[in-house]
Order: structure tokens, then C-alpha cells, then sequence
């Protein structure tokens, strides 16, 4: 008997600041030259993104002595110390969070007394007395409940949050599984002017997502999942915590990666998901060059991808919440039904893959 996808619900910190005017602070924090600033302009233009959030207004502004987290100087010094960046992420993580909850439990009535389970996911925040700790003070939450953290998977990190509720669900017939993804991935900005640091600095966004889960009710319906690894990748997508923040290693060759690795994995994808037979797709939002070879290797036209292209452009890759705001664009979407597979990609390079039937 399958589980069932009941609810997401979303949430993102202020208002959307527009690429281009993030564009201008990094031309400031980086201190580029007027070529550079053109070379800047020109990748900010071509990554697929109108839109992002942070809970940072520092990206608003381009005069550095309306900085209220970055220093008020050219050079960003003292940059700011990881220490610096948890207690950021303990001080807005929980407004946000809250926020994503009550969107997702409002949309189904369910209130938090009768959430059985709690799984946080997060790669860009981590304390303890953890973020679930402090949810459930307050929000209500059962003092009972249990709870589970899967930190630092990176992108690919919600799908198994969502392994994890279905395996809960099935051990118990009365579970009802909250999974709460909180990503607030700039304030982990990097100022070094490096190939890593550019495309990370122009891609990623903050948001929160929440999802739940159970054995009874109306859906999504989790049908199958599988997790494959592409060892040559493994050394062009990480993830690591530095003195001054945590630190993105993200090749330009990624999405070439992806796609000679999802060439590679054509026959398991066709074993295990029927992957011919199947019209709608849910793929994590990367960035745009990524999206582009994941459609090529799979033949997908713009219409069985098209809300993932929507959450990037207004959103950025907001790492392990992106599929969430994607999967919650589908079932809001009452012109399509039928199977959805959704894919994410990590380090690794891990591809995860889950298929659901709306």
C-alpha cells in the first residue's frame, strides 16, 4: 500500500530582489574592474534567474555603507566568521520555517498535535538545541514526537527526507511525517573572484519548504525511488565548512557531467521507472545549463519541465528545497495528472530519483 504526498507548503525571507541588482553588489564585493563587471553581467543575464531571496538585505545595495551583516568597507573586512553565519541562520531559520509549516498544514487542516514525526533538512544551518527543538516550542508540536535531522547531503537532501517518511509510514499505519527543508544558502557568500565562488554567488537563493506525509489521504502517491552514484563527478560538486563560512566547489563541467552520467543511466532509469512511459518531470532546478542537458538526454520538451524552469527563474536554487517548491507548483496544477518523475543531483555526484503519481 503506497504513502501519499499530502501537502507542501512554502516560504521564502523578504521581498524578491532582482538578479541584476544582486549583479551590482557582487561587482562592489568583488571590486571588478569594468570589464569584469561586463563579464559579471553577462552570466547573471544568462542563468535562467529573474529573482532571489536572502535573509540578508545586504544583496539590495550597492553602496557597502548600507551593509548591516558585511562590513562597512570595500574589502568586507573582518569578513564574517562562520560563527558569524550560524548565529544568522539560529536567529532567521525559525520564522521561515514556522512559516513553510503552517502554509503546508493550513492547505489540509491538520494541526501540529497531530504530527507523529519531525525530519529537518538543512546543508546550510546546523545548532544544537537544534531548529526542530525550537519548532516545536514554538509551534506546539507534540513534546512526544520524534524527530530526525539529515544535514550537509546537499541539493538532493529532500529526497531522503522523503525515503526516510515513506519507510516511517509503512513501520507505522497512523504516522503523519512533517518534513521541513530550511535552506539559506547566502549567507554563506564567498568574496574570493573564483570560478567556484562566481557560480555559486549567482545561482543560489533562500527558501523553506515543508511536506507531509501519510499512509491515508489524497496526493501525491509514492510509487518507487533509486539512488545512483557518478564517481567521475565526485571532485566537481561539494560542499565543505571553512573559517569564513561554509564553501561551495561547483565546476562549470557539472552539467556536463549529469549528462553523460544520465546517458549512462538510461537502462537502470527504464528498469526501475519505466522512464519511456512517462510525460511529467520534476527536475531539481540546478541552474539553467543543467536543466537544458537533463531535457536533452531524456528527450523532455519545455512543457513536461516547465515548472521547474519556473521556480528557477523566480526563486534560484534554494539546494535541497528547490524540488519541494517544484513538486508543490505540480499539485497545484489541476490540468495535468498521472506519473511525475522527479530528479536531484549532489555531491557525489549522486543523482536521486522519486516517482510519484498525482
Amino acid at each position: 500500500m503506497n504513502n501519499y504526498i499530502l501537502s507542501i507548503g512554502t516560504a521564502n525571507p523578504g521581498s524578491p530582489i532582482p538578479q541584476d541588482q544582486i549583479s551590482r553588489f557582487m561587482q562592489l564585493a568583488h571590486q571588478l574592474d569594468e570589464r569584469e563587471c561586463r563579464k559579471l553581467n553577462f552570466i547573471y543575464k544568462q542563468s535562467g534567474i529573474n529573482t532571489r531571496h536572502s535573509v540578508l538585505d545586504d544583496f539590495r545595495y550597492e553602496d557597502y555603507k548600507k551593509f548591516s551583516f558585511f562590513p562597512k568597507n570595500k574589502d568586507l573586512e573582518p569578513f564574517p566568521s562562520t560563527k558569524d553565519r550560524m548565529r544568522i541562520f539560529q536567529e532567521t531559520a525559525l520564522g521561515i520555517g514556522k512559516e513553510a509549516i503552517q502554509n503546508c498544514l493550513d492547505k489540509v487542516s491538520v494541526q501540529t498535535k497531530d504530527v507523529t514525526h519531525l525530519i529537518l533538512v538543512s546543508c546550510t544551518g546546523m545548532y544544537a538545541p537544534g531548529l526542530e527543538i525550537d519548532l516545536i516550542h514554538a509551534m506546539g508540536f507534540p513534546t512526544t514526537i520524534e524527530r530526525y535531522s539529515i544535514h550537509f547531503m546537499g541539493c538532493y537532501a529532500a529526497f531522503n527526507a522523503i525515503k526516510l517518511a515513506d519507510r516511517i509510514c509503512d513501520a507505522d499505519v497512523n504516522a503523519k511525517v512533517l518534513i521541513l527543508s530550511v535552506e539559506l544558502c547566502t549567507i554563506h557568500f564567498q568574496k574570493a573572484y573564483t570560478e567556484d565562488n562566481l557560480i555559486a554567488n549567482a545561482i543560489f537563493g533562500d527558501g523553506a519548504a515543508a511536506v507531509l506525509i501519510s499512509k491515508t489521504g489524497k496526493g501525491l502517491k509514492i510509487k518507487n525511488y533509486g539512488s545512483q552514484i557518478v564517481k567521475e563527478g565526485a571532485n566537481d560538486m561539494a560542499w565543505s565548512i571553512g573559517n569564513f563560512g561554509f564553501e561551495m566547489k561547483l565546476s562549470k563541467y557539472v552539467p556536463e557531467l549529469l549528462s553523460q552520467g544520465i546517458h549512462k543511466l538510461r537502462d537502470y532509469l527504464e528498469s526501475k521507472h519505466q522512464l519511456s512511459s512517462i510525460a511529467n518531470f520534476a527536475v531539481h532546478p540546478g541552474g539553467k545549463q543543467i536543466l537544458q542537458k537533463v531535457e536533452e538526454a531524456f528527450k523532455i520538451n519545455a512543457n513536461q519541465n516547465n515548472f521547474s524552469h519556473h521556480v528557477l527563474r523566480e526563486k534560484g536554487n534554494m539546494s535541497s528545497a528547490t524540488i519541494l517548491f517544484v513538486l508543490e507548483k505540480w499539485m497545484g496544477d489541476n490540468s495535468r495528472s498521472g506519473e511525475i518523475l522527479a530528479m536531484g543531483f549532489g555531491p557525489g555526484l549522486t543523482l536521486e530519483t522519486l516517482l510519484l503519481e498525482k
